[in-house]
């Protein structure tokens, strides 16, 4: 079986997670203090009481705060979640995992199989513990291939879970439990919509932390990052196109949203790191194409600084968070500027060979033509390099200090030692050059050197998780084929009957395998009198259960009946005697309020009177192909149809 990681070995990380699970349980205390107090508050008309619980509730606010700053600074603990090299690399920013709270399926599980299935449920209970184990490991990934896995696997059991066990019309009374990432506050809900939900929002967390811990010095490591990266994107996108009505605030939308574009930026980052590795960055033409590799990973900072400053989600999201994005999109158009005055100052003017080329990318190179003289006199004439290059610089050395300005104004970020020399030594840099090239006799007025266009050779790919990579079997597959075997379909009691074999056989024809049905009953034959009816599933044969056999093996024990006849089990389902009503029966599945399985769309919700229903998390309906198994058993007509 599945093992999550040790949760007691105490790495870095998971004293982390420690830290978080013990805060998220004083922050559920102290809530519910709070909401108490509030009660009270506007309960009582006593003056005296009001003032008390006034000041108790004051109390209890600035415990929260406290607890909120301390999440805070663990969710910007980033440092931990970096790699060991000693190559200077920026930080980039993971996530914490959802914290959950255990969850006991023995009992409602046991009294579904019993109630529903009409099966003796003690045989069943390896299977419930099974998963609950699988469960509890997921709660502690480890963070590698093995751990994303660990989660998948959980996942695509919970598509199995759902089927077998959530009907659309009533609830097993199960809370599921889960922390919000960002605030440590608890939410519960009874939909599996919100179990399923939260696992994706682990899987892309684990990735951001996979990312996080790469060596990105090296080749591999960079690529390495920029999947994990791509991969978190995809699993935040996931969820925000599938899952609605979040009961937490890490998976509304506005907040995915933000997520998604925040992984996007780093994959951008990442794959400015591997020009400036891969590239002899010597020649003209590479280094203008850096300066435009850094201008585009400054836009899509930009925006996630912009995301993160909306008026639903500045709240939430950490201030050293929205800092480190403000400040990257500073630095990265310093950079850009540098690399152009590079580019400009230390290259050797164009040959005339060079010159169509240069001045081509020269043309797309700033967003606005410079001032002076055109082009390819520019290219051809080193003074006036020297003068555009000194724009360029004066502007990079500009945004350098604006960066370390932002940089200084968290007290989280100011710890960060990492970010802090990266900064100073770009900063220094340019400043150095910007002396290297600075003539005393300069009288002229620096100009303004206009901004670079962004443009990127790769761009970020948003990589949706691929569930089938990790092949799951069904737990509860005793219970027998899920076309039939199912929590929203409903059947009467099994019933057995005994049947002898006339002179025309035993006066029924079968069809498809995994459960057979009973397509047609002749009227008169044995099979009628015995009371068997169209549309009648075999379960058993002789107390050999069926439910999985195939058509052939199904003919083959009636067939080696003898004298005595055969004893058949089988079961109707309800509302499918005769064709046309299974039709019917699926069309008019009544619209339960839970609508957390894939088959049932969202219209139901909506329109649904009861105003709770909007906060139930539901799962929208794109129908999936894995997940549509057809309620109506008649699909296979005609398919080796056999009389008996």
């Amino acid at each position: 079986s599945q093992q999550g990681c040790d949760p007691f070995a105490q790495t870095q990380r998971s004293k982390l997670q420690h830290r978080r699970a013990r805060i998220n349980q004083q922050i559920n205390k102290e809530m519910r203090m709070r909401a108490g107090a509030e009660n009270l508050f506007r309960a009582t008309s006593n003056h005296k009481v009001k003032e008390t619980v006034a000041l108790e509730l004051s109390y209890v606010n600035s415990n929260l705060q406290l607890l909120k700053e301390e999440l805070e600074e663990l969710n910007s603990s980033v440092d931990v979640y970096q790699n060991d090299s000693e190559s200077i690399s920026v930080p980039m920013i993971p996530l914490g995992l959802k914290e959950t709270k255990e969850l006991d399926l023995l009992v409602p599980l046991k009294d579904f199989i019993r109630e529903h299935y009409g099966e003796e449920s003690v045989p069943f209970e390896k299977e419930i513990k099974e998963f609950m184990e699988l469960r509890q490991a997921m709660r502690t990934p480890s963070r590698n291939e093995a751990g994303l896995e660990l989660l998948m696997e959980y996942y695509n059991q919970l598509y199995f879970l759902d089927s077998r066990f959530f009907p659309p019309t009533r609830t097993l009374g199960i809370f599921f439990h889960w922390y919000d990432s960002l605030t440590g506050v608890p939410s519960h809900q009874r939909a599996l919509a919100f179990e399923k939900g939260s696992v994706l929002f682990n899987l892309g967390a684990l990735h951001t932390q996979i990312g996080a811990r790469q060596d990105r010095a090296t080749l591999p490591g960079l690529n390495q990052a920029i999947d994990a990266f791509q991969k978190a994107a995809g699993a935040f996108n996931y969820l925000k196109e599938n899952f609605s009505n979040a009961p937490s605030l890490d998976m509304s939308a506005a907040s995915l949203n933000m997520l998604v574009r925040l992984m996007v930026a780093q994959v951008q980052e990442c794959v400015f790191e591997k020009m400036t590795l891969l590239r002899a960055q010597n020649d003209f033409l590479a280094r203008l194409q850096l300066a435009q590799e850094a201008a585009r990973v400054e836009d899509v900072y930009s925006l996630v600084h912009q995301t993160m400053t909306q008026p639903h989600v500045k709240d939430y999201v950490p201030f050293s968070w929205t800092t480190m994005v403000h400040v990257k999109s500073e630095h990265f158009k310093a950079l850009s500027h540098y690399f152009a005055a590079i580019a400009l100052c230390d290259c050797p003017v164009a040959s005339q060979s060079e010159l169509p080329e240069q001045e081509k990318a020269f043309m797309q190179f700033h967003v606005t033509m410079p001032e002076g003289p055109s082009l390819r006199v520019l290219l051809q004439d080193p003074e006036e390099r020297r003068k555009l290059g000194k724009a360029h610089l004066k502007k990079a050395i500009m945004k350098h200090e604006e960066a370390m300005r932002i940089h200084g104004l968290c007290k989280i970020l100011r710890k960060m030692d990492i970010l802090q020399e990266v900064l100073s030594f770009a900063h220094k840099r340019s400043l150095s050059k910007y002396s290297e090239i600075d003539h005393e006799e300069d009288f002229f007025e620096t100009g303004d050197a206009p901004d670079i266009h962004p443009k990127t050779h790769q761009k970020p790919e948003i990589k949706s998780p691929n569930f089938s990579q990790v092949k799951v079997t069904d737990l509860f597959h005793r219970l027998g084929p899920l076309s039939v075997f199912s929590a929203k379909n409903k059947w009467y009691p099994a019933r057995r009957v005994h049947l002898r074999r006339g002179e025309n056989g035993f006066g029924f024809t079968l069809r498809g395998d995994s459960p057979v049905l009973i397509a047609g009953v002749i009227p008169g034959g044995c099979a009628a009198e015995a009371g068997l009816k169209e549309g009648d599933y075999i379960i058993s044969v002789n107390g050999k259960d069926c439910k999985w056999s195939k058509h052939a093996e199904v003919v083959q024990l009636l067939k080696s009946t003898g004298e005595e006849g055969v004893e058949i089990g089988v079961i109707t389902l309800q509302g499918s005697e005769g064709p046309k009503a299974v039709d019917k029966k699926v069309a008019g599945m009544s619209s339960g309020m839970l609508k957390s399985n894939k088959e049932n769309s969202r219209k139901s919700l909506m329109n649904s009177k009861s105003a709770s229903t909007l906060l139930v998390w539901s799962k929208k309906s794109k129908r999936s192909k894995k997940s549509t198994y057809s309620g109506v058993p008649f699909s296979a007509v005609g398919d080796n149809e056999a009389m008996y």
